[in-house]
């Protein structure tokens, strides 16, 4: 079993300790569950634990009685995070040991959660296209509007198709309460490479206004950012990947509004629309590196050939709520998501077609369209008759049509494909013994239909004609968990619970090179069921808050992605076991203001790549996380903030049929600062990631394309951002 292997491997010295702290700090101190509940390790918070209730899990409980990992990245976390990565996917990077390390590119290819896939939301409205993944789903907002970020680990259905690795709901800002006069917040910033070369500078200036009038409130919002070149430790420009999509040389932009009009004492309504474009100035090309001596890829002025990759998305939704209907409260929201993603292009092997070009030199790139709509609606209440228990009960409607043209000469390279569901769900919550014990069960039913019209694929693969059809999936999902305070501020919990996405549709159907295929019998297409079992401990006791979760998540067809020849990722449906731990802690020490923060991660993950039923060969780079542990320090006093994180990436050996040991992973540490002065209503920071100009390979180059000179990719060198805000 994998999860005992990795039990009894302790190769991780650094976390294997940490596990060893977390275990001794009941016997080192037990007054320590007698203390009140309060947040540690998040300067300028007052919020405590017990007090949250994590909208994502739609299940109205606090978070105590939620039996799996969830993690809340506060609004003072997501702030420091942003100015030090640039972006809200980068503060799940550096907060979550066990989501992948960014790529520091458009594209977030790889860039897993426990190993799997997860679904991103803003507001619960889901970002994710999984019917064809172009993996630009982590750049569809601008943080400056992000206020939180909840993070629910492991596979589950809670929202749907998509969350096969957890759920990453990104919840907007939205006006203060105040009696009279405007809220909001303006800033403006300069970042800069480590060495201060002059490509290198960057910008930003944002600013959001929000007002609550009593029976209505408001928030607007602008946001615009351009981006410099990104220089490694070496002092050497980072290569562009051309294809893919860059964050440097880039520009965005983006406009916010959200709206809400009570309704009486118990109704309120509320619109929100988002717009975030992110398109690349297309100022560099990319020069070889060798991999073979170390020198990684980088970049020469120039233009490249065709449109510059960009990101262009729209996300709108209109949600009604009263907290007075039978006793509970019922949520209605309804949504829609307009999202385009443009890549780069080449001449590759894929778009030649002799009937166009007979020079097989014919330019192409591609662009990704998905157009979602849906609705979710659910009632959450107590049930009179039984003490202690709640009930929700709900129904999800989802329509999703995703595509991908080549853009150049107008050909389809995915079909249109339509992908609609309809999905009643029931969760009970039963609280017993006053609340120390909370046991959780549900049920989900997904049915779906994937609708795809007869197509011919690109004449590389044959051409070949494929018979459209329309398959029905009916898929019955089940969770169940408990959660049992053993004496206060100390909890124990276990859950099962499955997920239930889509493997890459678009990856599957755009490759088919075997003629006589019909897509009512292709079964590849076939959903993606995981299930996520853990077991963890929390404490929350004075000083003290930690966290330690035990999982392993199974998929009998599961969906890897697999490098072939011509640089083209391939689906290949694999069983699947993974298993690993999380680890959290977070301590406030004696010393006036100063908190420390440990967390780690450690995940092994094994496929069958030989199709005889048993798993045998490690999961790679492109779909695990490294291990990893994090060490942090948090101090608040006045008028100053400051934070300084160590990041520990382990390396790791990859062994089993068909893998490349070139493609071990050697690891890397890094560290990054930040520092706050506030006067008053005003604030100045300063922020560097990678303090000490690490050199480094980045984890996906690391780990794949051994050969490939012009994608050996090193990562950023010391970046520095300065910032100026008002918060009114």
């Amino acid at each position: 079993m994998g999860h005992l292997n990795l039990m009894s491997s302790c190769r991780r010295d650094v976390l294997c300790t940490a596990i060893a702290v977390f275990a001794s700090l009941m016997q080192a101190n037990p007054a320590l569950a007698q203390s009140a509940s309060q947040t540690v390790g998040e300067p300028g918070l007052a919020d405590t634990v017990e007090t949250i209730v994590v909208t994502a899990a739609r299940v109205g409980v606090p978070r105590s009685a939620l039996p799996s990992t969830i993690q809340i990245i506060s609004p003072q976390e997501t702030r420091i995070q942003t100015q030090i990565g640039g972006s809200a996917i980068d503060a799940v990077a550096a907060l979550v040991p066990s989501f992948s390390p960014t790529r520091q590119k458009m594209s977030g290819a790889g860039e897993t959660l426990r190993g799997r896939s997860p679904l991103f939301l803003i507001d619960g409205v889901p970002q994710s296209t999984p019917l064809r993944d172009g993996s630009r789903d982590g750049f569809t907002i601008d943080p400056f509007f992000v206020d939180r970020v909840e993070v629910i680990f492991g596979s589950n259905a809670i929202q749907g198709v998509g969350a096969a690795g957890g759920v990453i709901n990104y919840v907007t800002a939205r006006p203060a309460a105040v009696s009279e006069g405007w809220s909001g917040a303006a800033l403006a910033q300069a970042s800069f490479a480590g060495s201060f070369e002059n490509d290198g500078t960057g910008g930003k200036v944002a600013a959001r206004a929000g007002r609550d009038f009593g029976a209505f409130d408001v928030m607007l919002g602008a946001a615009f950012e351009t981006r410099g070149a990104f220089y490694d430790g070496d002092g050497r420009r980072i290569g562009v990947d051309g294809t893919q999509g860059e964050l440097q040389d880039s520009t965005s932009w983006s406009v916010f509004s959200k709206v809400g009009l009570a309704l009486g004492e118990t109704r309120h309504l509320e619109g929100m629309v988002n717009y975030f474009e992110l398109a690349g100035d297309n100022s560099y090309v990319v020069v070889a590196g060798s991999r073979a001596t170390g020198v990684p890829t980088s970049s020469v002025r120039g233009t490249q050939t065709g449109v510059a990759p960009v990101n262009y998305a729209w996300t709108g939704s209109l949600s009604y709520r009263d907290t007075a209907v039978f006793g509970g409260t019922l949520t209605a929201q309804a949504f829609f998501t307009d999202f385009e993603s443009v890549f780069g292009g080449g001449v590759f092997a894929d778009f030649q077609d002799p009937r166009i070009d007979p020079t097989r030199n014919l330019f192409d790139q591609s662009s990704n369209l998905s157009d979602k709509q849906g609705f979710k609606l659910d009632w959450s209440g107590p049930v009179s008759f039984v003490r202690g228990l709640r009930l929700t009960a709900g129904l999800d409607g989802l329509r999703d049509e995703s595509q991908q043209e080549l853009i150049a000469t107008d050909r389809p390279w995915v079909p249109p494909t339509t992908y609609t569901a309809l999905s009643p769900f029931v969760q009970l919550n039963q609280a017993l013994l006053d609340g120390r014990l909370n046991l959780a069960v549900g049920i989900r039913q997904e049915s779906a239909t994937v609708e795809i019209p007869t197509y011919d694929t690109l004449f590389f693969y044959g051409p070949q004609r494929v018979d459209g059809g329309k398959p029905e999936f009916r898929e019955t999902l089940v969770n169940a968990g408990a959660t049992f305070e053993l004496v206060e501020g100390f909890t124990a919990y276990a859950s099962y619970a499955e997920g239930f996405t889509m493997a890459d549709i678009g990856r599957i159907t755009r490759a088919v090179t075997r003629s006589g295929q019909d897509v009512d019998t292709f079964l590849d297409i076939s959903p993606v069921i995981s299930s996520n079992t853990e077991v963890g401990l929390e404490l929350d006791a004075g000083p003290i808050r930690a966290s330690l979760a035990h999982f392993w998540s199974n998929s009998d067809k599961g969906a890897l992605l697999v490098l072939r020849a011509g640089d083209i990722y391939e689906v290949q449906r694999q069983r699947t076991e993974i298993s690993g731990f999380d680890l959290n802690i977070r301590a406030r020490t004696p010393i006036e203001g100063l908190n420390v923060q440990v967390a780690a991660s450690a995940l092994i993950g094994k496929t069958d790549n030989n199709g005889d039923g048993s798993v045998e060969t490690d999961m790679t780079g492109p779909n695990i996380a490294p291990d990893r542990v994090l060490i942090a320090a948090d101090w608040a006093r006045g008028p100053w903030t400051a934070r300084v994180q160590y990041q520990i990436y382990s390396g790791r050996t990859f062994t089993g049929i068909g893998l490349d040991a070139r493609n071990d992973f050697e690891g890397y540490t890094l560290t990054d600062a930040f520092v706050r002065r506030t006067f008053r209503d005003w604030s100045v920071s300063l922020s560097a990631s990678n303090l000490f100009d690490e050199q480094y390979i980045s984890y996906n180059s690391d780990t794949e394309r051994p050969t490939d000179n012009l994608r050996f990719f090193a990562g950023r060198g010391r970046a520095i951002s300065l910032q100026v805000e008002r918060r009114f």
